[in-house]
């Protein structure tokens, strides 16, 4: 063999060990990352496939990452309101306690319950999640309600909650008490009750019902509206009565009646039967006045306080609280919207027109985009808040007579109220919708599990190696390695010396 040929055959064995240290330095990396190639190229006609695939996987990333960004959410708004209706609970409860009191000190601490219960309501509906409101909407970036002070007592020259119910019951209870209502003597021996004016507020005449022997009545007709008793047929007999029906401003009604009675004094909503029809006139006036007053007093400075409250809390920014067009307002006839500047607006989100669950979206799936939103001031949300509210702001002394007849009818409106859930969402409705929004989800997410594990197999067979099958060509190669350097070592010890002929002794 020619020098020039062990020469190229040595090039060719270190070029083989080359290309050999490479395969082994690739197969090293497949061992150690179980992936067939670092690069795309290397993977031949799957590449395009591996592209697709990752391509999969990186969107169901996405939507599970958005998934768990709405599952936070939901999970805070659904103690929020759970929450919430503890709080109405425990203010049903002070509520019931305060009507089995036979004093007024029993409303005294169902206020103080309400106050503290207001309190936390408002600082739920303000719950955030990162910087995100969760009750205002799509208004994501303010608070969704005011504080407890200022929609009670204000802020500066805006009214609260407190100065429009007392605004109101100036209103409805007139100047002297009577709740708009004029009692009159038109003749010696007939009462006349006639509303002072056609307006919202006071009592309005509904109907009368008697069975006053020799009295005759008539009304409630006109406008505003009247009626008339007159005894000049004669005088009724013991134990015959009349009923007055009243419609009260909260969409209420109240019945009065007052029974004759030969007893003098006479007894609660009774009139004494007089020697004359004239006398018996007068007792009745005297009567219907102290027990419409005390009717005033109580009932309707409930229904007052509720009506008020509607009015503050059925409004937005948009929508600004109707107000007693006054001063004065004990002999004000009509009501006049407030302004954001002399009104607290006690909603501060976003009140568009596009349903509450929908300002705020999440797309879960590629077909499927959940709706998880919520607004304060939805009808389940706004009525807890607003009774609650109401409780707290109306001021019941001890000291008052009316103190135990005021918080029952108040008690008894407040109640009724709170277990209203028409025209609306409740509470329980909104998080029954959020709970079908978060199963909708995690069957989403459920799907992607799947889905991935699937689409991890088919890049596994692609991209991915068996640990065995590198190992063991790791080892062919390493044999083959180590010959091929054996041999190349052997050639590149080869001299001249061992092509010259040798000579004989």
């Amino acid at each position: 063999m020619s020098i020039s040929a062990v020469g190229s055959q040595a090039a060719i064995a270190v070029q083989q060990i080359v290309n050999m240290r490479s395969q082994f330095d690739d197969l090293t990396r497949q061992i150690s990352t179980g992936q067939k190639s670092d690069t795309y190229a290397g993977l031949g006609t799957g590449s395009g496939v591996t592209v697709g695939l990752n391509a999969q996987l990186s969107a169901i990333n996405g939507f599970d990452d958005s998934i768990n960004i709405m599952s936070t959410r939901v999970g805070l708004m659904s103690d929020a309101l759970s929450s919430m209706t503890d709080l109405g609970n425990t203010v049903q409860s002070a509520i019931d306690q305060a009507n089995s009191a036979s004093n007024g000190i029993g409303a005294g601490l169902a206020q103080q319950t309400a106050q503290g219960a207001l309190g936390q309501l408002l600082d739920l509906l303000n719950t955030q999640s990162g910087n995100r409101y969760l009750f205002s909407g799509s208004a994501t970036d303010q608070p969704s309600v005011e504080s407890l002070d200022h929609i009670l007592n204000g802020n500066g020259a805006q009214a609260g909650l407190t100065q429009l119910i007392s605004e109101r019951n100036q209103a409805d209870l007139g100047a002297d008490g009577l709740g708009r209502l004029a009692i009159t003597s038109p003749s010696s021996t007939s009462v006349a009750v006639s509303e002072d004016s056609v307006s919202p507020f006071g009592f309005k005449l509904a109907s009368v019902n008697s069975n006053l022997t020799n009295a005759t009545v008539s009304g409630p007709s006109g406008s505003p509206a009247s009626l008339s008793v007159d005894f000049s047929g004669g005088n009724p007999n013991a134990g015959d009565n009349i009923t007055l029906s009243f419609n009260l401003p909260d969409g209420t009604s109240e019945n009065l009646t007052l029974t004759a009675t030969t007893a003098s004094p006479p007894g609660a909503n009774q009139f004494t039967i007089g020697a004359t029809p004239a006398d018996t006139a007068a007792n009745f006036q005297t009567a219907l006045t102290t027990s419409i007053g005390n009717l005033a007093a109580t009932s309707l400075t409930a229904a007052s306080a509720v009506a008020a409250s509607n009015d503050f809390f059925d409004a937005d920014a948009d929508n600004p609280p109707q107000r007693v067009d006054g001063p004065p307002f004990d002999s004000a006839t009509g009501m006049v919207a407030g302004t954001s500047a002399n009104t607290v607006i006690w909603y501060t989100g976003e009140d568009g027109s596009t349903p509450a669950r929908d300002t705020a979206t999440a797309r879960v799936d590629p077909s499927l985009v959940v709706s998880y939103g919520a607004r304060a001031n939805e009808n389940g949300i706004r009525n807890l808040v607003q009774n609650v509210a109401t409780l707290a702001a109306v001021q019941i002394s001890s000291s008052n007579p009316n103190a135990n007849a005021l918080s029952t009818a108040l008690n008894q409106r407040l109640t009724a109220n709170l277990g209203n859930t028409s025209g609306g969402d409740s509470i329980a409705d909104i998080q029954t919708q959020l709970a079908m929004a978060q199963n909708a989800a995690s069957a989403a997410q459920t799907q992607h599990q799947q889905t991935s594990a699937t689409l991890n197999d088919f890049l596994q067979n692609i991209t991915g190696v068996s640990n065995e099958e590198v190992g063991t060509e790791l080892l062919t190669l390493q044999t083959r390695m180590q010959a091929t350097m054996q041999a190349t070592a052997m050639m590149f010890q080869t001299s001249l010396v061992n092509y010259l002929p040798t000579t004989g002794a």
